[in-house]
């Protein structure tokens, strides 16, 4: 079942084992219970301190636990945890067998110290590279804590149990039998979700923070490149950020990032935050802006946060990205995660052999096109103008998959649905201007991007599309106030792009907090007094 590189590694990890692992499996006689067999006999003998049994009781065929002899802890895999997986696999055997977390030691005495039941269930997929943030945060949770489990389900493994528990997208992840939260998570997010009182804890220390002399609003690649630029000038730096990484954590291959042939988003979101830690940066995650207000006579600026607290600094950066654009028609946000979609890589394998659209004729929109035509039965591509814009080579390929049928000059106007999940929709011939309805189970919207600055307006100078207005230096309409990335009006929204508009708006901040602490220039009277 594993190659011989990943023996070779997983042996490696396994040698850092400090407390027996017994893996107890519940299998049948599917071939998907043999892999599970072969997978699971292979990690046992690769270790002395593993051992396997084929005992359990799990009503989900195939599945298996991990247990430590002794301890109260209850970690599941339901199907193969492969693909983007098989790293939640590694981590769960070696934190069920003692080998200790790097996460902050506050985050986990915080989970230890969390009262009540928690079992937790996570649908996943093993193309998705939303999932495992999830997986492996709630994996840790229940090792830390007795009264958290986890079973981690492959929807595709179990696409009965999906549907009827009506899962659409994924990461899903389920409470006590109820649904908790859809899409990416860190731990952090997830243990302030159900500890109650964390977030007004966290606000109160906050607000209790000393004034920086440059504060970043946002955590993708411009305010990683911004923070790191201000720190190392030496002056008072904090970054708030709804989710370290922002948007490059949603895409999967990464190559034209210059000078790294090929990377995938998370693991570039991971390395902009360890460079970020590497300085003294005040790193405030889980953190949105929601009002933004200019220096008073104190020469502040305020930007108040949506759990209550309020931050000041000389001078501000505002790097809050941007989002995947909505198509606003009428079914789109009652179905959403029950057949729209925005993410192929982490929900296309529920559709397995289904029918769905692709709205958007772009590079992504293609791309994903052509991921989900290996997938499900079929792709209707609808293209609002005339003509696709992807490259070239992306629609040669598209239009030899003989299961893709491409419709342009067609504009969705509705997403039908039977109270529960998608059936089809609707879109207009903008040529004939008639109504067409296609039948289908899901609905992916790949149009583009929305930037994140609702919160800015009438505050600072925005665009008729949101985007911020700047100069050549990253200066917004207010003093002391710059921009940076894809939510301004820089053209080209893209990660290289994004890192320099980051550190030149750093640059230009720190300018500023030289020019306006210089001392004023004497006045001529003063000169021929003091001469």
């Amino acid at each position: 079942m594993l190659d011989e590189s990943l023996k070779t590694q997983l042996k490696a990890y396994l040698e850092r084992l400090t407390r027996p692992v017994l893996l107890v499996a519940s299998l049948d006689d599917s071939d998907l219970s043999g892999e599970m067999r072969e997978m699971l006999h292979d990690i046992e003998a690769l270790s002395d301190m593993v051992s396997c049994s084929e005992h359990g009781d799990d009503a989900r065929k195939p599945s298996f636990q991990i247990r430590a002899p002794g301890e109260s802890i209850h970690v599941a895999f339901a199907g193969l945890p492969m693909g983007h997986e098989f790293t939640s696999l590694v981590l769960a055997l070696l934190q069920v067998g003692g080998y200790p977390s790097k996460e902050a030691a506050e985050v986990i005495e915080q989970i230890k110290n969390l009262e009540g039941k928690f079992a937790f269930e996570t649908f996943f997929s093993q193309t998705c590279h939303n999932c495992p943030d999830v997986v492996q945060a709630l994996n840790l949770m229940a090792v830390l804590n007795p009264n958290i489990t986890h079973t981690a389900i492959d929807g595709a493994a179990f696409q009965q149990e999906a549907e009827a528990r009506e899962v659409m997208g994924l990461p899903t992840v389920f409470l006590n039998g109820e649904m908790f939260a859809n899409g990416r998570m860190g731990l952090a997010e997830i243990v302030a979700k159900i500890d109650t009182g964390a977030s007004k804890r966290e606000a109160a220390k906050i607000s209790q923070k000393e004034a920086f002399e440059v504060l970043v609003v946002g955590g993708g690649p411009a305010g990683a490149a911004a923070a790191i630029y201000a720190a190392r000038k030496g002056i008072r730096t904090g970054i708030a950020a709804e989710r370290f990484g922002g948007q490059v954590l949603d895409t999967l291959a990464i190559e034209n990032f210059i000078s790294v042939q090929e990377t995938e988003g998370p693991k570039l979101g991971v390395a902009l935050e360890q460079h970020v830690k590497q300085y003294d940066v005040d790193v405030m995650n889980l953190q949105r802006g929601e009002h933004l207000v200019p220096a008073g006579s104190d020469g502040l600026i305020e930007i108040k946060l949506a759990n209550g607290a309020s931050l000041k600094s000389k001078t501000v950066i505002l790097s809050t990205g941007a989002r995947w654009r909505q198509m606003n028609v009428p079914g789109e946000e009652q179905y959403r995660n029950k057949g729209v979609a925005y993410c192929p890589h982490c929900d296309g394998p529920l559709f397995k052999g289904k029918r769905v659209a692709v709205i958007g004729g772009g590079n992504s929109g293609v791309e994903a096109a052509i991921d989900l035509a290996g997938i499900v039965s079929h792709v209707t591509l609808i293209e609002f103008g005339d003509t696709l814009r992807a490259d070239e080579v992306l629609q040669r390929k598209l239009r030899s998959l003989a299961n893709v049928d491409i419709i342009l000059s067609a504009a969705t106007t509705e997403v039908l649905g039977d109270g529960n999940k998608v059936s089809g929709l609707v879109y207009e011939d903008r040529t004939t201007h008639a109504n067409h309805t296609v039948q289908l189970e899901g609905i992916f919207v790949q149009i583009g991007l929305l930037p994140n600055t609702e919160w800015l307006k009438g505050v600072v100078a925005l665009t008729a599309r949101g985007e911020i207005i700047v100069d050549d230096r990253g200066q917004t309409s207010v003093p002391g106030v710059f921009a940076a990335g894809d939510c301004t009006t820089v053209p080209y929204k893209q990660i290289v792009i994004a890192l320099g508009e980051g550190a030149k708006a750093s640059l230009a901040a720190f300018d500023h907090l030289i020019r306006s602490s210089a001392p004023s220039q004497p006045t001529q009277a003063k000169v021929a007094e003091a001469a």
